[in-house]
């Protein structure tokens, strides 16, 4: 990694080699005159000490779950902003998976021409409902795995609930809610194929994963760890991670690897699919939102801890609702423990 670093250094300093050079022969070189291409050498340099020092965190983070605020009911900035639009557009603006069977997908045969349904429009609708008074003030925004993470730094969506994973690489770009469920990286194949789960017999297989997915870094990381072997194909990604279903069935892949929730649901809508062994991670959904975004994090946070408290129509009755045909009846492994919150004081 760092000999990488040094590479790349050494390119961005090719354009001003003759300036060094010169610099260095006298002994001046804090007093040189700079060259064009200078302010470029520059720009990389703050680039590249961005990266380190993102690097570090992520490599300093643990239980990313628990780095969000405690829970609050009070109105900041954020949510007054939410609140301040005229007409039409005062509502919610949510970025969320129109692709994800009983997450968030279009249900022809609903009724309701189409509209949105799932576990993670549920949360939408009554995050709408306790801070616009109304649950149907949502305009929703079908984005792609990859652009979860743009749509809110550039101010397009106000949260993302997209069944997201908390983790420590994604909480130095954006604030996290508490967790909402618990999950795991797990493999999906064709019944008939030979794969077992993630294990050896992933060798010389073509994995397919969604751009920007925690699926898609770990199996990078466990790649260069030497966990996975060495001859397994990685590098067939997608920008939704419904296409990787697709891809399979097509026989454009061997196996897939995802949340295993959603790839319950992906095996719900194809039976010629299944799981392949048990799920070899532990990882938590959150609401994403702008890292300054405090009152609205903690708005969400209060509104998640009455959203578990309801049994009548909070989190369990979405999950009956939803989940429990392609998850199980016992919600317990997939309800994520009580939160722990950041101190304050």
């Amino acid at each position: 990694m760092r000999a990488r670093r040094l590479r790349a250094s050494l390119r961005g300093w090719g354009g001003v080699a003759a300036m060094a050079v010169v610099c260095a022969l006298v002994a001046v070189f804090a007093l040189c005159v700079p060259l064009s291409g200078t302010r470029s050498v520059d720009g990389q340099a703050v680039a590249q000490s961005a990266r380190v020092k993102a690097e570090k965190a992520a490599e300093e983070c643990e239980d990313p779950e628990k780095q969000t605020l405690s829970p609050s009911s009070a109105d900041g900035d954020t949510i007054q902003a939410i609140k301040n639009r005229q007409g039409d557009k005062r509502k919610l603006i949510v970025g969320v998976d129109q692709n994800s069977y009983r997450w968030g997908y279009r249900n022809p045969n609903s009724g309701k021409g189409a509209e949105l349904e799932g576990f993670d429009i549920d949360l939408v609708h009554r995050i709408a409902e306790d801070i616009l008074g109304d649950p149907q003030a949502v305009q929703f925004k079908a984005i792609p795995t990859n652009q979860r993470i743009p749509a809110i730094q550039d101010g397009r969506v106000d949260m993302v609930v997209r069944t997201m994973t908390i983790n420590c690489e994604r909480i130095q770009d954006v604030a996290f809610s508490a967790p909402y469920f618990k999950t795991g990286q797990q493999v999906l194949a064709p019944k008939s194929s030979p794969i077992k789960g993630y294990d050896d017999t992933l060798a010389g297989k073509r994995i397919c994963t969604a751009t920007g997915s925690t699926a898609y870094s770990t199996l990078e990381a466990d790649k260069k760890d030497g966990e996975l072997p060495a001859t397994t194909d990685i590098s067939k990604t997608v920008p939704n991670q419904l296409d990787c279903l697709v891809r399979l069935q097509l026989g454009e892949a061997d196996a897939v690897v995802t949340d295993g929730a959603l790839a319950a649901s992906q095996a719900a809508q194809d039976p010629t699919v299944e799981l392949k062994g048990d799920a070899f991670t532990a990882e938590y959904y959150g609401v994403a939102m702008k890292k300054d975004a405090d009152d609205l994090v903690r708005r969400v946070n209060q509104i998640l801890v009455d959203y578990r408290k309801d049994t009548a129509n909070g989190w369990q009755a979405s999950y009956g609702n939803w989940l429990s045909a392609t998850l199980g009846k016992d919600s317990e492994k997939s309800e994520p423990p009580a939160p722990q919150y950041l101190r304050t004081t």
